[in-house]
């Protein structure tokens, strides 16, 4: 996987627009560490605001080895493929009650209310402690003004905000337990004392609460260390206060030991997904982190069916871009490996290593559109020279091409012609031919 340079559009009242190449994989994010993703549907198009971890600056006098954060951007995308970054829309030192030594801007969340859109965030206040904060906008990618003061009668982190059909508009954070109160009309302030959202576990750290409604059930979700490491869990009510139950696990903990997982859930167009983060950019070190996004799906009786998180996540690839196989869907029991192109550089993606005769990889949902290209390209290199094949939809299915990798340390890009290329949306088999390795930075098809 390789990663594109941005380009610069036009400014806008948020700034400079920034796109991105086709994300259509997991991560959804390369040129930067996201987290915390809540995910909101805004002018019709899926708008994500995460947190953004970052190396520690000269500055930082906080602990060692933690999460370091100090704005937050937000990207959109209408397609779950291109992916556009609006720049930064808040930071710390915009905010006149945060204490400024403090790099902990941690999960935020968005929601829209009577013609604004409201951004929730948690930071450290001058007198210490978590508080959270409002900033206020006319549009989902700013400008963005913080109050002045934060919300009184909350102290805690991790906003979410929950607005019921009749315009009711709850707030949900964490302080050790989940608290959930109810807010005013102004969104700015609370009413009344907030509440402990009872029947949630008490042993392990719970956080991160997102809650939605579907067909009558409210739906509270949470991360909670129920061994070593958070995995999502979820309770379900008749009312957005609760008395809420248990109800089951969304996502297991992740195989690869990030100790954290914040997420949010909703629905486009017709398909629910769940939004959460990985250590896929940082395998050492789960402190700086990357976005996701997964289908979800439920069952008939409304319970939450366990997501399987993926590298292909949940974007249409076009045929004509570079697809990037290491993103994959599927692999042969052995003989593949995924690894850094460049060690030293991990934004710049990855590779796909195969190593065993009739090795594979497949790769989901690839739209070739109306058919009919000529050429396919891959960006290869073979020690010994190599060769690999591409098949539609099954091993055994239709062959598109086999190109030849020629003998080199280097990477080149070899083209070779294409067969019978279909129309539609297929699923690739890419297989090494033969028994030399091959290393695969990505194939296209022209």
């Amino acid at each position: 996987m390789k990663l594109y340079p941005h380009h610069l559009l036009v400014a806008s009242v948020a700034g400079l627009l920034l796109t991105t190449a086709a994300f259509a994989t997991n991560p959804l994010i390369l040129d930067q560490f996201t987290a915390d993703p809540t995910a909101r549907v805004f002018e019709g198009k899926i708008y994500v605001y995460p947190s953004h971890d970052i190396k520690p600056p000269p500055d930082y006098k906080g602990r060692p080895n933690w999460f370091v954060m100090e704005d937050y951007h937000v990207f959109s995308s209408e397609n779950l493929t291109d992916w556009k970054d609006h720049g930064v829309i808040a930071m710390r030192s915009d905010v006149e009650w945060a204490d400024q030594s403090a790099y902990a801007m941690w999960a935020p969340d968005c929601v829209f209310k009577d013609g604004k859109y409201y951004f929730y965030f948690p930071a450290t206040a001058k007198d210490g402690g978590f508080r959270i904060g409002v900033a206020v906008a006319d549009k989902p990618y700013g400008p963005f003004k913080p109050m002045a003061t934060f919300i009184e009668g909350v102290k805690g982190i991790d906003p979410g905000v929950f607005i019921d059909k009749d315009g009711s508009a709850y707030l949900f954070y964490a302080a050790k337990q989940i608290f959930v109160a109810k807010l005013k009309p102004t969104m700015l302030e609370i009413e009344g004392e907030p509440k402990v959202v009872d029947n949630l576990p008490t042993q392990g750290l719970i956080e991160g609460p997102f809650a939605f409604e579907r067909n009558g059930i409210y739906y509270l979700t949470y991360p909670h260390v129920e061994n070593k490491i958070e995995r999502l869990e979820y309770a379900s009510s008749t009312s957005p206060m609760g008395p809420f139950k248990q109800a089951g696990v969304i996502l297991d903990e992740s195989a690869s030991g990030c100790w954290t997982v914040h997420h949010s859930i909703l629905e486009y167009q017709r398909q629910w997904y769940l939004f959460y983060h990985d250590r896929d950019l940082s395998p050492s070190f789960d402190k700086n982190r990357s976005i996701r996004a997964d289908k979800l799906f439920f069952e008939a009786d409304g319970s939450i069916r366990k997501v399987i998180p993926t590298l292909r996540g949940v974007g249409l690839v076009n045929a004509n871009s570079d697809i990037q196989i290491d993103r994959y869907s599927a692999t042969s029991p052995e003989g593949i490996a995924i690894s850094f192109l460049d060690d030293a550089n991990p934004h710049a993606g990855w590779k796909t290593t195969f190593s065993g005769a009739n090795s594979w990889v497949r790769f989901n949902e690839v739209d070739f559109d109306r058919g009919g290209q000529r050429s396919i390209e891959v960006r290869a290199k073979s020690g010994g020279g190599a060769a690999v094949e591409i098949h539609l939809d099954k091993p055994d299915g239709p062959l598109l091409g086999r190109v030849k990798v020629g003998q080199g340390f280097d990477w080149q890009i070899t083209h070779s012609a294409a067969k019978r290329i279909p129309a539609g949306v297929h699923d690739l088999i890419v297989t090494q031919s033969g028994t030399e390795p091959v290393e695969v930075d990505w194939l296209s098809f022209r």
